[in-house]
């Protein structure tokens, strides 16, 4: 990514953030990026649309980045994945940008956590996670894990429980080994 189309995808997450994906137009993401809107099009071909969807993919290369890295040293696949809750679910909690969208365009980001956005995170989770996870279970188990541990920590984010916290090392431990991994475990 050049310096500019960097330079532009924060300026968008800036005004996204400010007035709301619905108020933002290409103007005020060149102007905040000091920009012309020819260049912002030339850079983005399609506008808005194409520069949102820029946005969700490298917050989504950004998280799942730091989830990789908060995994690395794991001792064995239930460290691995209380592991990566846990830092899923930090990341997720933390994210302010991701906390100003849900307040300001709930319909919108809803559907990019769910109906609409969900196949992408789960491409993405499986590009970054499936391979550290298939050397314990293989390739073909390993994509049904990462997928549904990424529904899981996705709707523990979005409607928490009093009785699961997937951030709390105890309770992610206790989760992963008791509910989680009995799912995919041979069957004598």
């Amino acid at each position: 990514m050049t310096p500019a189309e960097t330079r532009i995808l924060d300026a968008a997450k800036v005004c996204f953030e400010r007035w709301g994906i619905a108020k933002v137009s290409i103007d005020d993401i060149a102007a905040e990026a000091g920009v012309s809107r020819a260049t912002l099009y030339r850079m983005f071909p399609g506008g808005k649309d194409v520069v949102f969807d820029a946005l969700r993919v490298r917050e989504l290369e950004e998280f799942f980045t730091e989830l990789k890295q908060g995994v690395i040293g794991a001792a064995d696949l239930e460290d691995l994945l209380v592991r990566a809750v846990m830092v899923a679910t930090h990341e997720l909690r933390a994210d302010r940008h991701l906390a100003v969208m849900l307040a300001s365009e709930p319909g919108d980001t809803l559907a990019q956590l769910t109906v609409q956005g969900l196949p992408r995170i789960i491409r993405m989770a499986s590009l970054f996670l499936a391979p550290l996870v298939e050397p314990y279970v293989g390739k073909d188990t390993a994509a049904r894990l990462v997928e549904l541990l990424s529904r899981l920590v996705i709707s523990y984010f979005l409607a928490p429980s009093e009785h699961v916290d997937l951030g709390d090392v105890d309770a992610a431990r206790l989760f992963i080994r008791t509910l989680f991994l009995p799912a995919f475990q041979p069957t004598p």
